[in-house]
């Protein structure tokens, strides 16, 4: 049983900072060619340009998500680069606060679209490439996705209703995509989050007191979790080791949802 992904093509989107970052960086330093792909370009030149670009197994291309065209593009430019894609990281989300009573608040339709809509198209696309490179290849994963949910799915508070919703929903295409694709060896799972030291999570620590102490105390492990351990997580489900799991929600919460207390910030 292998946990490699050396030679394998992947597409991690949210790659500029944060956790999508951690996982296209850790793909790369397993020697995965690797399409680093967000909207903010600066960074993405930066951050790639940072990166030792050995056998030029590194690419970046930036883009709005939301647009079809810009997913298109990305999945051509993934293929000119590299001839394949065998792996598709969604990582890019969104966090908003809500107001459950402001009939002006548009959240969850932009959460929706941010955190479902983008992900559903990309892997679509995707799982049609992988579906044509395995043609007349009858063994084997034809292509695994995975998605970044968040156990705010299952837990929740009233400020963070638009982003629980679109979690929940987005944990629930997992588990469909996972059915839909089965007959052509296509792989679909989640990896749902508890706290995990983000970007998003960093400016929330900076801006509130005491909040890396909530969560601390309602973690059982104590901690909050480096991107570094969800990057090994991905990328075993990305693996051939993890060839007969699919529709799974991996929850990686230091064993926050376990306990009962249900102020704990959930992102």
């Amino acid at each position: 049983m292998s946990f490699s992904i050396e030679g394998k093509t992947a597409i991690v989107t949210g790659a500029a900072n944060g956790v999508g970052l951690a996982i296209a960086r850790h793909f790369v330093d397993r020697g995965a060619n690797v399409m680093f792909a967000d909207m903010d370009e600066a960074r993405l030149a930066h951050e790639c340009g940072a990166l030792p670009e050995e056998d030029g197994n590194i690419r970046y291309y930036a883009g709005d998500l939301r647009e079809r065209l810009t997913l298109a593009n990305l999945l051509s430019a993934t293929i000119d680069a590299f001839d394949r894609v065998d792996i598709l990281v969604n990582a890019s989300r969104q966090v908003l606060p809500s107001n459950p009573l402001d009939l002006d608040d548009m959240t969850l339709e932009s959460l929706m679209q941010q955190n479902v809509t983008n992900t559903f198209r990309l892997s679509q696309m995707v799982a049609n490439r992988m579906i044509k490179q395995a043609e007349g290849k009858e063994e084997g994963q034809a292509g695994a996705i995975i998605n970044l949910s968040s156990i705010a799915a299952r837990r929740t508070q009233p400020e963070l209703l638009g982003f629980s919703v679109s979690m929940a929903a987005l944990d629930q295409l997992t588990r469909s995509l996972a059915v839909s694709l089965a007959e052509y060896r296509i792989r679909v799972n989640s990896v749902s989050l508890g706290s995990v030291m983000s970007a998003s999570l960093k400016q929330s620590l900076r801006e509130n007191d005491g909040f890396r102490e909530e969560i601390e105390e309602n973690t059982p492990l104590s901690r909050i979790a480096s991107p570094s351990e969800l990057a090994q997580a991905v990328q075993f489900l990305s693996s051939e080791g993890a060839g007969f799991i699919t529709g799974q929600i991996m929850t990686i919460d230091g064993g926050r949802t376990l306990v009962d207390a249900v102020d704990a910030p959930a992102h």
